[in-house]
């Protein structure tokens, strides 16, 4: 798995999230995906514990298992990440900072944190809502990464791309995922972020249905920034 600073560039890392299927993961993993998402929100339509168990996820040997969570309480974040083998933790709903602290604390430390940045429409009122949580005060916050999506009440999946120009505006204190409606059609903009991301990830834009992946089209996209030829 790559590991980068805040100034290296590319290629990125790739996260496929809502993975649902034991043949998909591997498949994902013998083209070298470098983090596989597991949802663990309930009302998700990719709600991996109606499709695997934990028992089923511990078995995938992978060191870059991530469970998304929404809202979800401490222990049961640490219960489900013991008995997944998950080896980073998504928090993508509306958790606080002492929240964070907290899970921190109670985490194996060879865990890392996730945190996900929400962002909605192009206003004034939005991006001045970013900007403010990224206070001298988010450079003590125990989290390895930031993940940027786009907004929605459903906490992602939504195939949909937040303003990107947006991130130009925000000095984002750790590596980053971007994640929203990314696609082959719009990856070429990314060229236009002044701080690259550590990682993409992609989920509903390379579906069959909620959970199938068209891993046939994941290779390619993965094949596309990798390539020394690339346009981003």
């Amino acid at each position: 798995m790559k590991h980068q600073s805040l100034t290296d560039h590319y290629p990125p890392s790739l996260k496929v999230c809502g993975l649902t299927k034991l043949d998909q993961i591997q498949a994902l993993i013998t083209i070298n995906t470098d983090f596989l998402g597991f949802i663990f929100y309930e009302k998700s339509p990719r709600y991996v514990l109606n499709h695997l168990t934990l028992e089923e996820i511990l078995t995938i040997e992978h060191p870059g298992k991530v469970g998304v969570f929404v809202n979800e309480k401490v222990d049961k974040i640490i219960d489900r990440t013991q008995k997944a083998g998950l080896n980073f933790i998504q928090l993508h709903g509306d958790e606080s900072d002492d929240f964070i602290i907290e899970l921190r604390e109670k985490l194996n430390p060879e865990t890392s944190i996730i945190k996900v940045i929400r962002i909605g429409n192009n206003t004034p009122e939005s991006r001045n809502k970013v900007a403010q949580i990224f206070t001298i005060s988010t450079s003590d916050l125990p989290v390895s990464y930031y993940l940027f999506d786009t907004d929605s009440k459903a906490f992602g999946g939504t195939g949909k791309q937040f303003d990107w120009s947006i991130l130009n505006e925000l000095n984002i204190p750790r590596p980053y995922f971007l994640s929203g409606g990314i696609s082959e059609e719009n990856v070429g903009h990314i060229e236009t972020l002044n701080q690259k991301p550590f990682a993409l990830d992609i989920n509903s834009k390379f579906e069959i249905s909620p959970g199938n992946k068209d891993i046939e089209r994941i290779k390619k996209f993965s094949q596309t920034i990798q390539s020394p030829n690339r346009t981003i």
